[in-house]
């Protein structure tokens, strides 16, 4: 079970296992997918979520058990997408998606190493 701060975390999390079945969204990534269902989609296949090409690219992700990020513009606002394996007692445990939105003024900072 995921701990109570995701619940009302300011962004959508998607949880599923090993074989693309989504066990967890927290309340956001519930109403970003309402339309194609919320929280109906708990205990279905994530990959019948995706059309081609992205379910092509998620079953490769997740045989090869790979990170994948990018950015996408819906309805004017900015997101970023971060899908990741993710391992409990390093095994493979399945995918986890966050969907972020990116502000469109942010301030961006180059850290260097002291010295």
């Amino acid at each position: 079970m995921m701990p109570d701060w995701i619940l009302d975390f300011d962004g959508a999390v998607t949880v599923c296992d090993r074989d693309g079945i989504i066990l967890y969204m927290n309340e956001r990534a519930v109403r970003s997918f309402e339309r194609w269902g919320g929280r109906s989609l708990l205990g279905q296949s994530l990959i019948d979520c995706h059309p081609e090409p992205a379910r092509s690219k998620l079953l490769d992700l997740m045989e090869h058990r790979q990170k994948n990020v990018y950015t996408i513009e819906k309805a004017g606002v900015n997101k970023m997408i971060y899908q990741t394996p993710w391992f409990e007692g390093g095994e493979y445990a399945g995918f986890v998606e966050l969907s972020l939105e990116i502000p469109t003024e942010m301030p961006h900072f180059v850290r260097r190493p002291p010295g």
